[in-house]
């Protein structure tokens, strides 16, 4: 039987306890420091809360540790790592060769799980084969990988658990070869302090008369301008990639071999978890019902949503495949970074103070809108107020035109219905009541082999009235435990009083056993064994090209197999990128300009 997991980000504990609520198998939390976003850092406390809560469900809370690490940080690292192991985490994601190999016996006598961050840049069987061998639990594949290449690795290396990502916003390079932003900005991606590049606005230029004009860039640091080439795209975000949304192809994932799918956003709020757990849970549930004697969730109990799902109403830039079934043309968003939305309609007629959309969608007081003008910019609004069909914004768009094309990226009916209670987690348990010749027997089951029994021993006295009824209102009252009664069976010989405080006392004793018996700890799985192999080594920004790519630009302009000059970007401030082409290997790398 396979377990699949749901694995979704937590900015910090509640979002993660919401996530697990809305149907997570998993959570992955940024440590205090030492996290691919630095702005996602979480007291040990607060992951040990978190923690707590998972475990309930049998839930894993895995927690990051995937940056770069310096020398004269790795005791502070071994002193982070061994506060985690106290509040009984799960799993740590590592990048870090030179970390893991300076704590290896420290990781191993502690029994900690460990997963290769998609930092590690995991793209091919070697790479996984030799991660898988040296003790690694989990390999998060790189997000470029076809459906094709997936099933390769899982052939090759059956026995290793894969992890994809599913949903969420896509970087431009492979993960751990994006040397940009620390080379630009002095702000490294290893580090937690990306700087977006990927998403800046920049200019395309492709060289007029390529050996004379790139000789003076190269040794004068000429500028690029109209003079000695040709302006392709002007002010574009020519590296910003749509969002991933797998929904559809978690089937197909899960025949080529992944069993945990990631959700990515650890920067994102509480209702964009919410709503897109929710989603993959719901889908994933669908899939273990298809197939029940294959598959099952990696972790216990029934979710309850008090909402519709919809992952297109929390914020994307459009959604993409990216290349799991190939290269696509539809992978980029050129036009902005921003969050669209769901496409809501047409404008029909517009006057002073309002207009209309012609469709049948529903708007609300204070939905966001969004359209592209003719300069191909995002402009955004807030609609004031609905009346009859008529949208009346807080001030018109100047540019707003009959026909635009409209999104919404703000409901705000569906936020109001995310900002309440919006669903809820819990373990069915059938309770079976005995009595014994001291007092009374409490049996409590859940549908997953968990099984708890508590003898009492009492005085019995025969009631006047059938107890029945309030026996089971009193062991029903279950809040604020992970338990929903489903089921209760009197099995006494005689219908005995027992006082409502008694029950009450024996329901929380029961409860605690339960709790017990369900706990999850780690167990321990084989030591970390680090290898001497070059495809170890971390990968460094000296020699190598600021980003490497799948995402190409020619092949996004149709100009794929074509002949063209050199092609740089240029950013508003005046840096200058260079664009190669490695056509054999089908990637764009992004590199500075080389100096003669």
């Amino acid at each position: 039987m396979r377990k699949l997991e749901l694995l979704s980000p937590a900015r910090n504990a509640d979002i993660g306890i919401e996530a697990i609520r809305h149907g997570a198998d998993a959570v992955y939390i940024g440590a205090p420091r030492f996290g691919a976003r630095a702005a996602a850092g979480n007291s040990v406390e607060d992951i040990g809360r978190l923690v707590e809560f998972a475990h309930q469900f049998g839930a894993r809370v895995y927690v990051t540790l995937n940056t770069l690490i310096n020398d004269n940080e790795i005791d502070e690292v071994q002193h982070l790592i061994d506060q985690l192991y106290c509040v009984h985490i799960d799993a740590l994601i590592v990048q870090d060769p030179k970390m893991l190999s300076k704590l290896a016996d420290f990781i191993s006598e502690r029994h900690i799980p460990l997963h290769a961050s998609t930092q590690m840049d995991n793209r091919t069987p070697e790479k996984v084969k030799m991660l898988y061998e040296a003790g690694f639990e989990q390999i998060v594949l790189a997000r470029e990988l076809s459906l094709k290449e997936i099933q390769t690795i899982h052939e090759e290396i059956p026995k290793a658990r894969l992890e994809v990502f599913v949903h969420g916003a896509l970087c431009v390079s492979y993960s751990g070869c994006c040397f940009a932003s620390e080379k630009c900005f002095s702000r490294s991606a290893n580090r937690g302090e990306c700087a977006q590049m990927c998403r800046m606005e920049y200019d395309l230029y492709e060289l007029r008369n390529p050996k004379y004009e790139l000789r003076k860039i190269k040794e004068q640091g000429a500028e690029l301008n109209t003079d000695n080439a040709t302006l392709l795209k002007h002010a574009k975000h020519m590296l910003s990639l749509k969002d991933l949304c797998l929904l559809d192809s978690l089937q197909q994932l899960i025949d080529a071999g992944a069993t945990s799918f990631k959700i990515e956003g650890r920067l994102k709020d509480m209702n964009y978890v919410k709503n897109v757990t929710a989603a993959y849970h719901q889908a994933l549930e669908a899939i273990v019902k298809s197939r029940p004697n294959e598959y099952e969730r990696a972790s216990l109990g029934k979710v309850d949503l008090h909402f519709t799902p919809d992952v297109k109403k929390s914020f994307n830039r459009g959604f993409t495949t990216y290349f799991l079934y190939g290269r696509s043309n539809r992978i980029f968003s050129f036009d902005t970074p921003k969050a669209l939305g769901e496409e809501v309609g047409q404008i029909k007629e517009i006057y002073r103070n309002f207009f209309t959309v012609a469709g049948l969608r529903t708007f609300h007081n204070g939905d966001g809108l969004c359209f592209i003008d003719g300069e191909g910019k995002l402009q955004g609004f807030r609609v004031n107020k609905v009346e009859d069909g008529k949208l009346y914004p807080l001030e018109m768009p100047h540019d707003l035109c009959k026909n635009t094309r409209l999104y919404r990226n703000f409901d705000k009916e569906f936020d109001d219905e995310l900002q309440r209670q919006s669903a809820e987690r819990y373990i069915p348990v059938d309770v079976v009541m005995n009595d014994t010749p001291e007092g009374f027997r409490f049996t409590m089951t859940d549908d997953y082999g968990g099984s708890a029994n508590l003898d009492v021993t009492c005085e019995k006295e025969l009631a006047r009235t059938h107890q029945g009824e309030n026996i089971r209102v009193q062991m029903g009252k279950l809040g604020g435990t992970p338990y929903r009664l489903r089921d209760m069976l009197i099995m006494c010989e005689k219908n005995w009083f027992i006082p409502s405080s008694l029950l009450s006392k024996w329901k929380r004793q029961l409860v605690e056993k339960m709790n017990n018996m369900a706990l999850l700890i780690p167990s321990p799985y084989s030591s970390v064994k680090i290898p001497h192999s070059p495809l170890w080594k971390a990968k460094s920004a000296e020699d190598s090209p600021l980003m490497t790519c799948k995402h190409c630009i020619k092949y996004s302009l149709g100009l794929c197999g074509k002949k063209t000059n050199p092609m740089f970007l240029k950013l508003e401030n005046g840096i200058m990128l260079q664009l190669k082409f490695d056509c054999k290997n089908c990637q764009m790398l992004v590199t500075e300009i080389e100096k003669n």
